[in-house]
């Protein structure tokens, strides 16, 4: 048993948590939302006033917060939590941010003797709960090697994409991929219903046929095509529209840095964007599918 430090207890993180905690950790949370402290403290994790006192003693830290701006201000801002976590303690920093900002951290950790690996997620809220995340981890091998033990609580696949800032440059090509295979999945039923098809029977065409995708196959944004899918609750839950902006806006300030030419990734951010100011940027992300429909 090893006492693990979670911060950031949000759709993904919550569930995160709980994995480690029925996996007979023991288990210290913090996060500014009460009700989340509440939750966590009912499942059995213990509660602290702080992050700073949350890291105090413990094996190794977690932290999964919503942006860049978060995690620097986690562990460099005001209170910096590296001042507080102990020397040879392990940080697997889950996040999604600007691989800028992991090397940073990363950087600021190892010149306090902290360990440190950037372990963005993908599979979703789903996911998250099942224990099935995939991890795509950046940092030091000896470092993965001694977080496995962790991750494997919580997902089912681990790769190493290498150095610091690694795992959110392959995060973040990846669901920039996932933002345009949804929006053109969208794109065609619509143009599919608007001709008459059923979509679920075309969904179940193409999930056979070469536009077959992750979309088609697992996460339908029609309605009542897949009964588990957001879309058909509403666009409740999953994985937000703005969620899936910030991640698209990474993938558009990456390519800029890198000089490389993402013309459908800065298309599908523009439509994301659009959506959101309409009003929708709290919905699942495959509520993009109502730009398109009739």
């Amino acid at each position: 048993m090893s006492r693990i430090a979670f911060i950031g207890l949000g759709h993904m993180g919550g569930p995160m948590a709980m994995n480690l905690l029925k996996a007979g950790n023991e288990l210290v949370v913090f996060d500014l939302a009460p009700a989340a402290l509440k939750a966590a403290a009912d499942a059995g994790a213990l509660t602290a006033a702080s992050a700073q006192e949350a890291v105090k003693g413990v094996d190794a830290v977690v932290s999964m917060l919503p942006a860049s701006k978060h995690v620097e201000g986690l562990y460099l801002g005001d209170g910096a939590l590296l001042d507080h976590i102990a020397p040879g303690t392990l940080v697997l920093e889950c996040s999604t941010i600007a691989p800028e900002s992991a090397r940073k951290v990363a950087d600021a950790a190892r010149a306090k003797g902290v360990r440190m690996i950037d372990a963005p997620v993908s599979g979703g809220t789903g996911g998250a709960v099942a224990g099935t995340l995939t991890f795509i981890v950046g940092g030091e091998a000896g470092d993965l090697d001694d977080a496995r033990p962790y991750l494997e609580k919580m997902g089912k696949n681990i790769f190493h994409a290498g150095g610091a800032g690694a795992g959110q440059v392959a995060k973040i090509c990846n669901n920039m991929l996932l933002g345009i295979l949804m929006a053109g999945t969208s794109e065609a039923l619509a143009l599919g219903a608007a001709n008459g098809l059923d979509p679920k029977v075309l969904s179940d065409i193409i999930s056979k046929s070469s536009g077959r995708n992750w979309a088609t196959e697992l996460y339908n944004p029609w309605p009542g095509v897949m009964e588990h899918a957001p879309a058909s609750k509403a666009y409740a839950g999953g994985f937000g529209v703005d969620l899936m902006l910030k991640d698209l806006g990474l993938a558009a300030e990456s390519a800029l840095n890198a000089r490389a030419s993402v013309p459908l990734g800065e298309l599908a951010r523009n439509l994301y964007s659009l959506h959101s100011a309409q009003g929708h940027g709290g919905l699942d992300f495959s509520s993009i599918l109502n730009l398109y429909k009739k």
